[in-house]
C-alpha cells in the first residue's frame, strides 16, 4: 500500500515542472508538424503561398526550436525518476523493481506509438530510464562526470573508429537526417505510392524503429545527449533546485543569463572554426574518412543545443515566478500534467493529417508557415481539451492507464 502513495498525486505536483513540460511540448509539437513526423505522404510541398515567413519560420526551426525542446523534455524525465525514487526512500520502500516495471509499460506505450510515426522516442526513453536505475546510488560527481563524457561525444570517437578520423579527401555519400530536415524526402525502403496503415505501421515497427536507432545511437548519437539529460535531471532533482526555485529569483536570473551568453560563445567558436556548417551525414557511409573537425564541431553543435535549452527553461522559469505573468503560463500546466497522453497525441494526430492513409495529400503539400500555424493551433486544441479533462478527471487517460499498470490495480480515477 505504501508504493501506491509513491507516484505525485495531483495536489502534490510541483506546478512549475508541469508547466515547463507543457512549454517544451509545445516546441516539440512545432518541430513535429514542420517535420511531418517524418512521414511520407507521396507528394511535394507545392509552391510557397508565404516565401519570406517560410524563411522566417525556417531559420525559427533551425535555431531555436529543432533539438532544444525536446532536450528540455529529456531532462524532466530524469528529474521526475529522482523525485519518484527520493519520495520513495523517504517512505522507507525500494522503488527500484516497481519502476523497472513501469519502464516496461512506457516501452509497450512507445512501442504503440511509434506503429503511427517511428520518431516517437519514449520506448528510446524507457531503456535510458533502465540505465538510470542502476546510475542512481552513484554521487553527483560521478553522473556529472558521465554526463560530460556524453556530451563531449565521448562516444561518437569510439563509433567512428581511430582509424577513420583522418583529413584526407574521400569521395562522400551524402545522406540527409531523417529527423532534421523540414522538407521531407521518400525514406528508404518505401515501395509503395499509397501505404495503407497496415503497411506504415510495418514499415515504422521495422525500417522506420532501424532508421530512429542508427541516428540515436550511430554517427550522430542523438541519444547519447539525452542520456546526459537524464542524468543531469536527475542531479538537478537531487540538488532540490525545483523545490527552492520559487524563493531564489536572482539565483534562475543569473542562470537564465549564464545559459545564453554560454550558447552564444560556443556559437561564435562554432562559426570561427568552420565558415560552413559540418554535417555528420555527410560521413555516414563506412568507407568515408571523417576529418577531426567534423567530430569537434557536431560536440559543440550538440553542446550548444543543451545549453540554449538550458536558457530556454530557465527563460520561462523566470517569467512564471513573476505574478502577473504566471497566471498566463499557468494555463499549460494541465497541458504538462497529461504530458504522456498529449505527447503520444500528437504522433496520433500527425499521422492522420501526413500519411497517405490519411490526409497527407492535403497537409502534405503545406509549406513551413502554415504547417508552424497548424502546430500552433493543435497545441491549444490540446490545451484546452487538458483543462477541462482534468476538471472532471484526476490523471490524463495514458496517465492513468500507465499508473494504473504500475500498481496492478485500478487507481482513482474520476474527482469527487
Amino acid at each position: 500500500m505504501e508504493q501506491e502513495k509513491i507516484l505525485s498525486p495531483p495536489s502534490k505536483r510541483i506546478d512549475v515542472i508541469d508547466a515547463l513540460r507543457g512549454f517544451a511540448l509545445f516546441g516539440v509539437i512545432v518541430t513535429h508538424m514542420l517535420q511531418r513526423l517524418g512521414i511520407f505522404a507521396g507528394v511535394r510541398p507545392g509552391e510557397p503561398i508565404f516565401p519570406v515567413l517560410d524563411e522566417a519560420v525556417q531559420w525559427l526551426f533551425q535555431n531555436v526550436i529543432m533539438g532544444r525542446f525536446i532536450n528540455i523534455f529529456a531532462f524532466l524525465f530524469g528529474m521526475s525518476f529522482f523525485i519518484q525514487m527520493d519520495r520513495a526512500a523517504k517512505r522507507g520502500v525500494d522503488f527500484r523493481g516497481r519502476f523497472l516495471w513501469r519502464l516496461v509499460l512506457l516501452f509497450i506505450i512507445g512501442r504503440i506509438g511509434a506503429s503511427f510515426t517511428y520518431v516517437d522516442i519514449l520506448s528510446i526513453y524507457a531503456v535510458f530510464g533502465v540505465v538510470l536505475v542502476f546510475l542512481f546510488p552513484l554521487k553527483n560527481w560521478m553522473l556529472l562526470t558521465i554526463a560530460a563524457l556524453l556530451l563531449l561525444g565521448t562516444p561518437r570517437i569510439f563509433i567512428a573508429g581511430v582509424d577513420r578520423i583522418s583529413n584526407d579527401p574521400v569521395t562522400e555519400v551524402v545522406q540527409p537526417a531523417p529527423q532534421q530536415n523540414v522538407q521531407r524526402s521518400r525514406p528508404p525502403n518505401m515501395e509503395w505510392e499509397k501505404p495503407t496503415f497496415l503497411e506504415s505501421v510495418k514499415h515504422n515497427q521495422t525500417n522506420g524503429t532501424m532508421g530512429t536507432l542508427r541516428y540515436q545511437f550511430g554517427l550522430v548519437g542523438r541519444g547519447y545527449v539525452t542520456m546526459a539529460l537524464f542524468i543531469i535531471g536527475l542531479v538537478v532533482g537531487r540538488i532540490r533546485f525545483f523545490e527552492e526555485v520559487h524563493i531564489k529569483q536572482k539565483r534562475n536570473i543569473v542562470l537564465f543569463f549564464t545559459f545564453l551568453f554560454s550558447t552564444l560563445l560556443v556559437d561564435f567558436i562554432i562559426k570561427s572554426i568552420s565558415k560552413e556548417p559540418i554535417n555528420l551525414f555527410r560521413y555516414m557511409s563506412p568507407d568515408s574518412n571523417i576529418p577531426p573537425l567534423a567530430l569537434v564541431s557536431a560536440t559543440l553543435n550538440d553542446i550548444n543545443l543543451v545549453l540554449l535549452s538550458g536558457a530556454l527553461a530557465m527563460g520561462f522559469i523566470t517569467l512564471y515566478q513573476i505574478k502577473g505573468v504566471r497566471k498566463y503560463l499557468s494555463t499549460i500546466t494541465p497541458y504538462g500534467r497529461m504530458g504522456l497522453t498529449n505527447y503520444e497525441m500528437q504522433g496520433v494526430i500527425g499521422a492522420i493529417l501526413f500519411s497517405a492513409w490519411g490526409f497527407g495529400a492535403i497537409f502534405g503539400k503545406w509549406g513551413a508557415t502554415e504547417l508552424f500555424f497548424l502546430g500552433i493551433v493543435i497545441y491549444i486544441l490540446q490545451a484546452v481539451f487538458s483543462k477541462y479533462w482534468l476538471k472532471y478527471f484526476l490523471y490524463g487517460p495514458l496517465e492513468w492507464l500507465w499508473r494504473s499498470g504500475t500498481y496492478l490495480k485500478w487507481q482513482p480515477f474520476k474527482r469527487k
